[in-house]
């Protein structure tokens, strides 16, 4: 039972916070009038969480992260790609009309953003290495997989409510205007997280 509860409150406490993952699964269950629309950037999100998490669990990512030249890489990749990941953000603005379906993601470029700003993250993998990875140290077989089983159940839950309350919001905005500005404000919050992630390579480089 400890290895359940401790699993679950980790896994909530590190995916909680407004993150570029976060950010998007929300937006894609707000813009889409279907859910099932949305489900390709859900599915996507959770399997990468499921591998980060196993990896972390398995210690095979701490390995992956003893080699300077590749952090140095993802850092640069990943700060790129946040860059561009802001501006489509901030020009995906939905309107109450017949252009709003040019907007939309369609599923294959909802798998391909959604599985870049989960595999392409380095704070979300070193934090998944440094808490998940190192809490998971306290348990041993069993208890072990009943811990990993539930950071990784808790983060699918979280996807799902973040596309369903997205949805909610995209219902009650008719006139997409609450959306175009909550999509501004999450192309600001990437471009920080692009200017946090290009300081910490600079500091690699120097």
């Amino acid at each position: 039972m400890e290895p359940l509860i401790h699993g679950m409150i980790l896994a909530f406490g590190l995916i909680l916070p407004l993150g570029v993952q976060n950010v998007f699964v929300f937006n894609q269950g707000a813009i889409h009038k279907k859910f099932t629309n949305a489900l390709p950037a859900i599915i996507t999100a959770g399997v990468c969480d499921t591998i980060l998490i196993y990896l972390a669990v398995a210690g095979v990512s701490i390995i992956v992260f003893s080699f300077e030249w590749l952090k140095i890489l993802l850092f640069s990749v990943g700060f790129l790609f946040l860059a561009y990941m802001g501006w489509v953000m901030w020009k995906n603005t939905p309107e109450a009309s017949a252009n709003q379906v040019k907007n939309r993601f369609s599923a294959r470029r909802q798998v391909a953003f959604a599985a870049s700003v989960s595999l392409l993250n380095p704070h979300a993998i070193m934090d998944t290495i440094g808490v998940i990875g190192t809490s998971s140290l306290a348990y041993t077989g069993y208890e072990k997989w009943v811990f990993t089983l539930a950071c990784i159940v808790v983060s699918w839950i979280w996807f799902f409510a973040l596309a369903i309350s997205g949805r909610k919001i995209g219902q009650i905005d008719e006139n997409g205007k609450l959306l175009k500005r909550m999509n501004q404000v999450s192309a600001i919050i990437i471009w920080l997280m692009a200017i946090y992630m290009g300081y910490h390579l600079y500091s690699f480089l120097n």
